[in-house]
C-alpha cells in the first residue's frame, strides 16, 4: 500500500512549516524542468491569469502514462493499441517494443499510418516490432524473426547486477550460474507448464519471449525464484514522452551491459 498524506498539502505551506520547525528540505529539480509536463502544468497554474479561475487541486489517482498515450501493456508484454494513434507515440511505442535505440521515420513510418488509418487488416514489421491489425485491434510484439536475425548471444546475469536483454527486460539474479537467452530454438526443452503459458501468446510473438537456461541444468525455464525480471518497454515509453510520474524515473538505474541503452537515441 502506498500512502501520500501530504499529497493534498501547497508546497509554500509545507516550506513554511519546515521553516518554523528549523528543518531543511530538498527540492525535487524535476518540478523546475520544462522537459516534463507535470512541471510545465505547474508552470501554467502559476500565471497570474489563472489563479482565480483553477481551484486548488485535488488529488487523483495516477494514471498509467501508456494509458495517455494509447497503449496499454499486457502481462505477457504485448501492446494494444488503437488505429488513431498519434505518429510520434507510435514511432516511440515501436522502438521501444522492439528494443532498438533509433526510432522509425520516413515513408515506412507514413506508410504504416496510412494503412493503419484506412482500417486495413495486415500484418507487418518496423523497427524490430511486429505490427498485427485486425479489425478494431492493433497489437504490438517483438518480431522473433528479427530477433534471431540480429544473432544475440545468451547473456550472463552477475549476481546483485540488474541486466538488460534485448533493450525490453531488465533480469537481476541472487546466485551466479545463470544467463538468459531467446525462447526460440528452445520452445520443445520448455516444461508443458511454460510452454502452454507462451501458448497464450501470438505464435510470431512466442520465439521472442526470453528464457532463463542454469549452467548446471539443460532445460530452460520462464521464471525462476532466484531471478526478478521486469519488463523495460513501458519504462522506456514513459521516459521518452516525458511523462515522467515519479521521481526515481529521473535517475538512470545503473544498467550492467551499457550496449543495451534502455532509452532511444534521437
Amino acid at each position: 500500500m502506498l500512502l501520500r498524506p501530504l499529497l493534498g498539502e501547497r508546497r509554500e505551506t509545507l516550506r513554511a512549516w519546515l521553516r518554523d520547525q528549523g528543518a531543511d528540505w530538498i527540492e525535487d529539480p524535476a518540478n523546475a524542468d520544462p522537459r516534463f509536463s507535470r512541471s510545465r502544468a505547474r508552470r501554467r497554474l502559476a500565471e497570474p491569469s489563472l489563479q482565480d479561475a483553477v481551484p486548488p487541486p485535488e488529488p487523483a489517482p495516477a494514471i498509467r502514462a501508456e494509458a495517455a498515450v494509447g497503449v496499454r501493456f499486457s502481462a505477457e508484454g504485448l501492446a494494444q493499441t488503437r488505429r488513431d494513434i498519434d505518429a510520434r507515440a507510435l514511432a516511440t511505442a515501436l522502438v521501444c517494443i522492439g528494443g532498438g535505440s533509433t526510432p522509425p521515420r520516413g515513408e515506412r513510418l507514413e506508410r504504416l499510418i496510412r494503412r493503419l488509418r484506412d482500417g486495413e487488416d495486415f500484418a507487418a514489421v518496423l523497427c524490430g516490432t511486429r505490427v498485427e491489425a485486425e479489425g478494431r485491434t492493433v497489437l504490438m510484439m517483438r518480431e522473433a524473426g528479427e530477433l534471431a536475425r540480429t544473432a544475440r548471444a545468451d547473456l550472463d546475469l552477475v549476481p546483485g547486477a540488474e541486466t538488460v536483454w534485448d533493450g525490453r527486460f531488465v533480469f537481476e539474479a541472487d546466485e551466479a550460474g545463470w544467463r538468459v537467452g531467446a525462447a526460440r530454438g528452445r520452445l520443445a526443452q520448455l516444461a508443458p507448464s511454460d510452454r502452454a503459458a507462451l501458448g497464450r501468446l501470438p505464435s510470431a510473438a512466442r520465439g521472442a519471449e526470453p528464457v532463463l537456461i542454469r549452467d548446471d541444468e539443460g532445460a530452460p525455464v520462464l521464471a525462476s525464484p532466484a531471478v526478478r525480471r521486469r519488463d523495460l518497454a513501458p519504462e522506456r515509453l514513459r521516459l521518452a514522452l516525458g511523462e515522467t510520474t515519479h521521481e526515481d524515473d529521473l535517475i538512470a538505474p545503473p544498467w550492467r551491459n551499457a550496449a543495451e541503452a534502455p532509452i532511444f537515441r534521437d
